[in-house]
């Protein structure tokens, strides 16, 4: 039993041309080219909803891009503190 679904999709003739010689040139089919575009597209999208979603809270704790690169710093050197704590004694 097939686990693919086909879809018909509709392209301007000259998006098909350049889609068709991106998949020659790749060493693609044209259905690994649109499944790679729609994994490029949905990867963009969460990216695009989590720096919303940080700059929303951000927002909310009167953070700016300024505040990031300490806090980060500052909570990296707490996750090495931790690990260090927890390794065992030699």
């Amino acid at each position: 039993m097939r686990t693919s679904k086909t879809l018909s999709i509709t392209l301007p003739p000259e998006m098909l041309t350049r889609a068709a010689q991106l998949a020659e040139r790749e060493n693609r089919t044209m259905s690994e080219l649109v499944r790679e575009a729609l994994r490029y597209y949905e990867r963009k999208s969460w990216w695009e909803e989590m720096n919303a979603y940080g700059r929303a809270k951000a927002g909310e704790l009167g953070l700016s891009e300024a505040d990031v690169v300490p806090l980060a710093k500052e909570v990296r050197k707490q996750h090495r503190a931790r690990r260090i704590s927890r390794r065992p004694a030699k």
